[in-house]
């Protein structure tokens, strides 16, 4: 039952990936006569890679437009109504019901709804400390954040940046910052960067950022921004130091927005994120569905919910809430938990549960690193890899793989993924019949070496 003459109105909270896959898949599934489509945005792009940022603050990507996937005028072409620079304010879930503002007016008004997507996505965390606010303190979420940045590096004289915090954002802008002739310190609290991985892996990132000319300050944590007299950011303070800086990027991560979602008494979790059911509906709510970096996710291995914020994940719930809404049927089971990223030429994956992981669920396990190369030891181009591999203790079940190395070593996670979607043992997976030429890898590939190793462990019980 409908409120305009027998179409239905779906709402879309937030125009990137979630929210705007899901409406285009909706759109794909039912003609503009049975199904409007209305969309709000609060920002000034749809639809664009977030992961894709700190490649165009360094200069891999030229312009910003390639970050983008779908234009608001694309999504218009397809009889979607997105209505940019708008921001949702309330949601009334009993009157089915969103209230609007316009960013740049200020007017407001009610959409009614008859199915609501919320696709709200996640902020930056800003350390609560005197400065995180001050001029030229940069997060780097969105497209117009992005954007905010780049005007001030280029507004900016001094050439001193300093990135707080050193997961895969913190990482990966120290190297955009260091290509851009910046001189680049990271703070991290943590001992070692990349606090998805093992510290025993975390430092071979560590030696690579300082490689590449990169201050690594670890086991610090900042207590204030300093400003200048001018108000801008001059300094980033710890309990032992100060480090000068002219610019600073927040690399601390991210938390679901769900403020909105919050207020309307929708069901969240531990982590902050929507809980939804394996449909993607906001459990408990028939006509609300939640996708992206605003909900939180099944680990299949540690079968706990968990919060991971990934452009992957975002795209897939989109393409299962629009499947759903538009009357078809699709789940989405859950994660394993697969990330890959780079440092300089240095490689980075992990899949799995990470030795703390294994341990918080009550998870007894063997832990197993190996040294290997990516090609065959002779060919020309090898290069060393260390994978680090957890497997169950007795069942042997696959539970968690981490791997640093030089050129192939971060899309071999894959396998693992892979082995760990399917509840591989490592015994099992010693027999995987994997693609082998000398160019490609040695004969035992490294990902087999490391389950050959695990599965002796296993059985000899030690």
């Amino acid at each position: 039952m409908s409120m305009n003459g027998g179409r239905e109105r779906l709402v879309v909270i937030g125009g990137d990936a979630a929210g705007m896959s899901a409406a285009s898949q909706a759109r794909r599934l039912r003609g503009p006569d049975e199904l409007e489509i209305v969309a709000f945005e609060r920002g000034h792009f749809t639809s664009y890679s977030a992961c894709g940022i700190p490649y165009w603050v360094g200069g891999d990507v030229e312009e910003r437009d390639h970050l983008i996937a779908r234009s608001p005028e694309e999504h218009r072409a397809r009889a979607i109504d997105l209505r940019m620079r708008t921001e949702v304010t309330e949601i009334d879930v009993a009157g089915k019901r969103v209230r609007a503002r316009d960013v740049d007016s200020g007017a407001e008004s009610w959409t009614p709804y008859d199915k609501l997507v919320i696709g709200t996505g996640a902020r930056p965390i800003r350390p609560d400390m005197p400065g995180a606010d001050a001029p030229g303190v940069h997060g780097v979420q969105t497209l117009d954040d992005g954007q905010a940045l780049l005007d001030t590096l280029a507004g900016t004289r001094g050439r001193r940046a300093v990135v707080v915090g050193a997961g895969y954002i913190g990482v990966e802008m120290a190297e955009a910052l260091i290509n851009r002739g910046y001189e680049v310190t990271v703070v991290n609290r943590g001992s070692e960067p990349m606090s998805t991985l093992d510290p025993d892996m975390g430092r071979l990132v560590h030696e690579a950022m300082e490689g590449l000319g990169i201050t690594m300050v670890n086991d610090a944590a900042v207590t204030k921004v300093l400003t200048g007299q001018d108000g801008r950011v001059r300094a980033v303070a710890t309990e032992d130091a100060e480090y000068p800086a002219d610019v600073v990027i927040l690399g601390i991560g991210v938390r679901p927005e769900t403020g909105l979602a919050q207020a309307a008494g929708l069901p969240v979790g531990g982590h902050g994120g929507l809980l939804t059911d394996l449909a993607m509906r906001v459990r408990g709510h028939e006509d609300i569905w939640a996708g992206g970096d605003c909900v939180e996710v099944l680990n299949l291995v540690s079968g706990q919910e968990q919060y991971i914020p990934l452009g992957t994940h975002a795209n897939k719930h989109g393409q299962v809430i629009g499947t759903n809404v538009g009357g078809g049927y699709a789940t989405f089971p859950g994660v394993v938990g697969t990330a890959v990223s780079k440092v300089c030429d240095l490689e980075i994956a992990r899949t799995g549960l990470r030795e703390k992981d294994a341990l918080r669920v009550g998870l007894q396990f063997e832990t197993v690193t190996i040294e290997s190369t990516s090609r065959a030891g002779y060919y020309p181009g090898a290069s060393p890899m260390t994978v680090k591999m957890l497997a169950e203790r007795r069942t042997g079940r696959l539970l968690g793989v981490q791997i640093v190395g030089r050129e192939g070593a971060g899309k071999r996670v894959d396998i693992a993924a892979v082995a760990l979607t399917a509840n591989m043992t490592v015994e099992q997976m010693t027999a995987l019949d994997l693609g082998y030429a000398p160019p490609f890898s040695p004969v035992w590939d490294p990902v087999l070496v490391a389950a050959r190793k695990a599965a002796t462990k296993v059985r000899n019980g030690h």
